[in-house]
C-alpha cells in the first residue's frame, strides 16, 4: 500500500508558476512509477506528465510540453510537477498516481494508488 499526499496548488495569474509536490509513504518509492493527471469541472481526468521508477524515461501530455516539468527525488520519497507560463486552461485539480511497472504512461486506469488532489486556479 502506497499513501500519496499533493502539496503546492494554488491560485496564479495566467502567465505565473507553481510546483506540485507528492510526498509518498508506505513502500519502497523508487519500486513505483508515477504519474500526474489533472481535472476540470464538467470534464474527464487526463494524463499531464509521467516519471519512471528510475525518472530516466519522462511522458507528457502534447497541451503541457515545454511548460511543465516532472522530476522525483527518490532520497526524499516525492515527486514534483513544476509548471511555468501557467494559463487559465490549466485550471484544475491535480491528481498524483503511482503503479509499480514502467510503460505506457497515459493510461489512468493502471495506475493503483492515488492521492486526494490539489487545486490549481489560474486566473486571466
Amino acid at each position: 500500500q502506497v499513501q500519496l499526499v499533493e502539496s503546492g496548488g494554488g491560485l496564479v495569474q495566467a502567465g505565473g508558476s507553481l510546483r506540485l509536490s507528492c510526498a509518498a509513504s508506505g513502500r519502497t518509492f523508487s519500486n513505483y512509477a508515477m504519474a500526474w493527471f489533472r481535472q476540470a469541472p464538467g470534464k474527464e481526468r487526463e494524463f499531464v506528465a509521467a516519471i519512471s521508477r528510475s525518472g530516466s524515461r519522462r511522458d507528457y501530455a502534447d497541451s503541457v510540453k515545454g511548460r511543465i516539468t516532472i522530476s522525483r527525488d527518490n532520497a526524499k520519497n516525492t515527486v514534483y510537477l513544476q509548471m511555468n507560463s501557467l494559463k487559465p486552461e490549466d485550471t484544475a485539480v491535480y491528481y498524483c498516481a503511482a503503479r509499480q511497472w514502467d510503460g505506457n504512461s497515459y493510461i489512468s486506469g493502471s495506475y493503483n494508488y492515488w492521492g486526494q488532489g490539489t487545486q490549481v486556479t489560474v486566473s486571466s
